[in-house]
């Protein structure tokens, strides 16, 4: 019979794509590991995985058994949290993942409050770009993740709790200052600083922006706040998000932070996770958790 722990290994090799990682990875030895594998291909009848002393493949019959495996611990993952969930939502342990244009706003308001709300839950964040966290949330390594929609979640729930507006963000000198507001016309697209490939925020500009093609955009950062220093020296323009302004401009008070007057919210803020996730009621919690955290500090279109 095969167990839950040879599952468990099995991923875990599929994974790292290697016997000795996906042992310390389990905290077990790699004989451990290796003799249980042997174990449960035996019992299945088929090799899972081809190795030799330099790499490990995945058969063709091994990607239908990890990915039935897969689903499995993540059934197994769910009814170990039924009792938590259902005695005390947000009591034990979370795993949220987080998006880099949305962590560094959002985490200092609602932490404070996260921890004064619910003193006994043992809060994991990891940051990561959305399809990064979409895959961790589909395999169960986290349970949930805050991501900018709209972003296609591959079958994963969502519960939006914010929305916002783009602000055009350039140096005091521009010929635009004295404005309020600004048409994506307006714009010069040769000038415009955007964040580099993988960045949803990027796609989520162009989109409010109408701009089909990114290639003029020759400065690209990995992070909003280096774009902003840039437009502090001069050096063109970018557009970033309602939540991020107070923290990115505090420093930088001589520039212009103008409207983006495009058909709006430019983006939306929610939770999302796996529709068979047992912790629902808790997601639920944090939702109005977020919601309220935020409102207190933005002017909301909600």
């Amino acid at each position: 019979m095969i167990t839950l722990k040879q599952i468990d290994y099995a991923l875990a090799v599929a994974k790292m794509l290697h016997f000795k990682k996906a042992a310390e990875a389990c905290f077990v030895s790699p004989s451990t590991l290796s003799n249980a594998i042997t174990e449960m291909e035996k019992h299945l009848g088929f090799q899972v995985f081809e190795r030799d002393n330099k790499k490990v493949f995945v058969t063709a019959l091994g990607i239908d058994f990890l990915e039935k495996a897969q689903s499995i611990q993540l059934q197994v993952l769910d009814i170990q949290q039924l009792t938590a969930s259902q005695s005390e939502p947000l009591g034990k342990a979370l795993s949220i993942g987080i998006i880099p244009t949305i962590s560094p706003y959002f985490l200092p308001i609602v932490l404070p409050k996260i921890k004064n709300d619910f003193p006994g839950l043992s809060l994991r964040i990891e940051e990561g770009q959305s399809n990064v966290l979409v895959d961790k949330v589909k395999n169960g390594e986290l349970d949930m993740a805050i991501l900018a929609l709209p972003y296609n979640l591959e079958g994963l729930i969502s519960l939006k709790f914010w929305e916002e507006d783009f602000y055009w963000i350039a140096h005091q000198e521009n010929k635009h200052a004295g404005k309020k507001e600004i048409k994506a016309t307006q714009l010069e697209h040769s000038e415009l600083m955007l964040l580099e490939d993988g960045h949803c925020l990027k796609d989520h500009i162009l989109d409010a922006c109408k701009i089909s093609s990114p290639s003029k955009h020759v400065v690209k950062a990995s992070s909003l706040a280096t774009l902003v220093q840039l437009v502090q020296g001069n050096m063109g323009t970018t557009l970033v998000p309602h939540m991020a302004l107070a923290q990115l401009l505090s420093s930088n008070k001589d520039l212009l932070r103008l409207h983006l007057n495009e058909p709006g919210p430019h983006r939306e803020i929610a939770l999302i996770m796996r529709p068979t996730y047992s912790g629902m009621k808790g997601a639920e919690l944090l939702k109005d958790l977020f919601q309220k955290a935020l409102k207190q500090n933005f002017q909301s279109r909600l």
